[in-house]
């Protein structure tokens, strides 16, 4: 027998790395929809020269805000399911995307209030608000779109963005149709889409 043994190169095991699963957007496309529906369409109701309801005007901005804080969490607690599995880049990438959207809106409210207070003209926030929130969180869906390959994602935040600050050149109660159709329209619409979306994969 030979005194060299002959040794087999070391058997390296396959682990593929988890990729993180889909982030399901439905229940926050919901929240956003009905703020929209809701927020908006009981601002345009309320406006205008022959207002078709006599609601406080607190009320479309109370439902707007509540919509929009819960469709926020419900987006923030998918993505945050959505990370089981994913690797380190991934779930920075998550963090810092969760980040965006508190960094987004303290800088919308810091332009708002400035902006109004210098102008001297506060009752622009009535405007500047639905408008403003909107071209954010249209922004922030195109980026969330691109890092998480989503182009459903991606095509709700473009139309979000454009919609608008396209409506800002309307009248009310004009521009707040605008917002609780276009927008709310897009909202239901995703979220059918993205049931299609996620059975697909």
């Amino acid at each position: 027998m030979s005194s060299h043994t002959t040794l087999s190169p070391p058997v390296v095991q396959d682990h593929p790395t988890r990729r993180p699963r889909e982030v399901d957007n439905r229940a926050a496309y919901v929240s956003f929809g009905l703020a929209y529906v809701l927020g908006h369409g009981a601002a345009a109701a309320s406006h205008g020269a022959a207002p078709l309801l006599d609601l406080p005007g607190w009320l479309p901005t109370a439902l707007l805000g509540l919509g929009l804080v819960t469709g926020i969490a419900l987006a923030t607690a998918a993505a945050l399911r959505a990370q089981h599995g994913a690797t380190a880049p991934e779930v920075l990438s998550g963090k810092l995307l969760g980040a965006a959207w508190i960094t987004a809106f303290t800088a919308l409210f810091l332009a708002i209030t400035g902006l109004t207070s210098v102008l001297d003209h506060p009752e622009l926030q009535s405007v500047l608000w639905p408008a403003g929130s909107g071209l954010v969180v249209g922004l922030l869906y195109l980026a969330e779109g691109a890092v998480r390959r989503n182009v459903l994602h991606y095509s709700l935040g473009v139309w979000l963005a454009i919609t608008s600050t396209a409506a800002l050149a309307l009248a009310a109660p004009a521009f707040y149709w605008v917002l609780a159709v276009g927008g709310g329209g897009a909202y239901v619409l995703a979220a059918a889409l993205e049931h299609r979306r996620l059975h697909a994969l």
